[in-house]
């Protein structure tokens, strides 16, 4: 097992991670970037290491800083988190290059998997259904509308590249491909350094359906079930829970089966989901995430499991302590993500938290890293707090849920707590009938 490992990141998931190493008497390295001078990770690892100004590509990005301070201060082992470089290939393959061991899948997992069109195309060999669409990159706007014309409108132009909602464009009728095929390539461009764009089918009323897997290297495999992510903002998740109210036992052991049985063939390691949307009683494939995911909470709590652990012990060469057999489905689990911007326009509220009072009680969990006078800086994500709780059952859980975020206190910069107490008390949350599309049309009537 490891002796000290360095965590790549920063917030709630760096302190997360810190959390499960000490629990396993493992020392941390802390990096951070000057205006993270006073995060609680920093003040809580064994060892912490400046590694650069604010700006993200001048620190949590700036690969040879973070490799020095992990030869600097000795790490065995490199936790990246998520975001940030977590699915960054070449630096995976850079830490291994070093001695040091990069806790994740291989870079070549990282990097196929990055690559949207050779992904399903690889997951489509390995026997996990796609959604209908073009093989291969769009070539100009005339083969997006052929492509389009035979797989039936409306249709969906996405960044190979892509990820966070960024690089994709609808196109409901002819005359809208062209526009939607040169917008999308600009977007991909400017986000992601790449303009590679190809077609799906764009499905009307889909939910966004993934399904944890974990791998070791001893040819072990389990998925975790299912989580529903369907609540989204611009393609940015909302609310998480487990299980899906979508789905029976039936769906889950057979897409559970599928899921365990690809990650085989493909030789994967570590921690994975893979990601699907769920219309009409079908799956769809759309991306597999090589990395630990913000919403993997809720698994935990259905499950159990400590995933940053599990991680860390495939990581050091150890074969994984359960079979699919052992896996056992508690309750219900819910994640609200809670973001430090105004809860009706959306936003930034960066600055000085001047109260701060997290829930508690049973089976109430808070990923955070706020304290009362901390100051949230303007550089980063405004994900400042993961809420999660669980019941015996999803309307105990829901009960509980309300009771958490009239308890939860952050004062002193605008929050979402407001817009998540909306959100779980709308009967269509209830009774658990919303799909992709539902937040963004709520908001829209709300008169966001």
């Amino acid at each position: 097992m490891f002796e000290k490992i360095l965590i790549a990141n920063r917030g709630e998931i760096a302190l997360r991670i810190h959390r499960a190493c000490h629990e396993m008497g493992i020392k941390t390295v802390a990096v951070h970037s000057t205006a993270d001078a006073d995060a609680m990770h920093v003040r809580l690892a064994d060892e912490s290491i400046c590694i650069g100004p604010p700006p993200s590509a001048d620190s949590y990005l700036n690969m040879p800083a973070i490799i020095s301070a992990a030869e600097i201060t000795g790490a065995d082992a490199i936790h990246p988190g998520y975001g940030f470089l977590s699915e960054n290939a070449r630096f995976a393959d850079i830490v291994t290059e070093h001695k040091i061991v990069f806790i994740g899948p291989k870079g070549d997992h990282i990097r196929l998997m990055g690559d949207k069109i050779a992904a399903k195309e690889a997951v489509r060999k390995l026997g996990i259904p796609v959604v209908p669409g073009s093989e291969g990159e769009l070539k100009d706007a005339n083969h997006a509308v052929r492509i389009a014309k035979e797989i039936g409108f409306p249709v969906l132009i996405k960044a190979a590249a892509g990820g966070g909602g960024r690089g994709m464009k609808v196109a409901r009728s002819e005359d809208q491909v062209a526009n939607a095929f040169r917008a999308a390539r600009t977007e991909a461009k400017a986000a992601f350094g790449d303009d590679v764009v190809y077609m799906e089918k764009f499905l009307q009323n889909p939910r966004h359906i993934e399904f944890q897997v974990l791998a070791d290297s001893f040819g072990n495999a389990v998925h975790l079930g299912e989580r529903d992510c369907s609540l989204q903002r611009r393609h940015q998740k909302v609310i998480e829970e487990a299980p899906s109210p979508a789905l029976n036992d039936d769906q889950r052991r057979e897409m559970g089966e599928i899921c365990v049985n690809a990650i085989l063939k493909l030789g994967y390691l570590g921690a994975g989901t893979i990601e699907f949307l769920y219309e009409d009683g079908k799956f769809y494939f759309i991306e597999m995430n090589t990395r630990l995911q913000v919403e993997h909470p809720v698994t935990e709590m259905i499950t159990g499991l400590d995933l940053v652990r599990q991680q860390i012990r495939i990581a050091a060469g150890e074969e994984l302590p359960f079979k699919q057999q052992d896996i056992r489905f508690s309750g219900h689990a819910i994640e609200c993500r809670i973001n430090a911007e105004d809860p009706l326009t959306f936003a930034p509220s960066p600055g000085k938290v001047t109260d701060y009072h997290p829930p508690g009680g049973l089976d109430v969990r808070v990923d955070s890293a706020l304290y009362s006078g901390y100051t949230v800086p303007p550089n980063y994500d405004s994900l400042i707090s993961k809420l999660v709780v669980h019941g015996n059952t999803r309307e105990g859980c829901l009960m509980r849920l309300r009771r958490s975020l009239e308890e939860y206190v952050i004062g002193g910069i605008k929050n979402t707590i407001p817009l998540h107490q909306m959100l779980i008390a709308n009967p269509d949350f209830i009774n658990g009938e919303y799909n992709i599309h539902w937040l963004e049309n709520f908001l829209e009537n709300y008169g966001e």
